[in-house]
């Protein structure tokens, strides 16, 4: 397989950003969501409006992984006051990490989980936390096998209904 590159991104790739993330969350949730629920989320979730103010966010950081100038998945990091919920100026919060289906077990993921990793421990920050959809278990399989463990839930309104995200991080 080709070298994957990483490249931060900037407000010029918002339109490419809402892509790769509207194409990756729908393959990642249709299965197992109701069409009104995705519907609702997709409409509202990825505008190009709300991506490119969370670009701006100074922040936060986003990723591509591209293969031959193809993005093949993205990451976002948060830092402070951009974080979702712990806002610990010590922590990382990986919120999305996302990539195609057709490089699904190719290690995109484990590159884009990497260079998070990467930025925290420059940073010299004290651990690194994300929430994760409790029936998503291939990503918590993978956040587990990476050392995260469990420390908190919280719920995640999505349309209709109410899910459970699982908390974890990793110390450093």
């Amino acid at each position: 397989m080709e070298e994957i590159i990483l490249k931060q991104i900037g407000t010029e790739n918002v339109e490419q950003l809402q892509k790769i993330a509207r194409q990756t969350f729908f393959d990642t949730f249709s299965p197992q969501n109701s069409e009104e629920n995705m519907a609702e989320y997709m409409s509202t979730g990825f505008t190009i409006e709300k991506l490119t103010a969370e670009v701006e966010n100074e922040d936060s950081e986003f990723f591509f992984a591209l293969l031959d100038d193809e993005v093949i998945g993205y990451l976002k990091i948060n830092f402070g006051a951009a974080q979702t919920e712990l806002h610990d100026d010590n922590s990382l919060e990986i919120e999305r990490i996302y990539v195609s289906k057709d490089f699904h077990g190719k290690k995109v993921g484990q590159i884009l989980y990497d260079k998070a990793l990467q930025i925290a421990q420059n940073k010299d920050l004290e651990y690194v936390w994300l929430g994760v959809w409790e029936e998503n278990h291939r990503a918590v399989q993978f956040y587990k096998k990476n050392g995260f463990v469990e420390f908190d839930k919280h719920i995640f309104k999505f349309g209709s209904e109410d899910q459970t995200d699982i908390m974890m991080k990793k110390s450093l």
